[in-house]
């Protein structure tokens, strides 16, 4: 029951609001405009029923086009977010790896150019 009340409620607020958008002169001279214009075009289509096919069949390529790259866009950017995953573990290792190379030549660097005897005095 409450169901109808809000369905109407809906309906009734929709055409008192669309009554009071009539009252402004712009709205009401945009919305015949439009109204003709649709009504020549639905007078044009009805005589050339082979153009509005094209048309809509242009329509529908253009469409169809439209959804094939953004597929093929997702499918791109899917497949480089999974070559990523796949690297990061790998780039990590790599990374620790390097930063355990460095730390043993800093090692081997410091003992080849302090002499053992500076060595003492730079520990302390």
């Amino acid at each position: 029951m409450s169901e109808s009340k809000f369905v109407k409620g809906v309906v009734y607020g929709a055409l008192i609001g669309g009554a009071l958008t009539m009252l402004d002169n712009k709205t009401r001279n945009a919305v015949v405009q439009k109204s003709n214009s649709i009504g020549r075009q639905i007078k044009y289509y009805s005589t050339n029923r082979q153009e509005l096919k094209t048309t809509i069949e242009d329509q529908l390529m253009k469409w169809k086009s439209f959804y094939e790259q953004i597929n093929s866009d997702a499918t791109y950017i899917s497949q480089k977010v999974n070559e990523v995953k796949e690297m990061t573990p790998q780039v990590k290792t790599l990374l620790t790896d390097t930063k355990e190379a460095f730390v043993q030549s800093k090692e081997e660097y410091k003992s080849i150019v302090v002499p053992e005897s500076e060595e003492h005095i730079v520990k302390q």
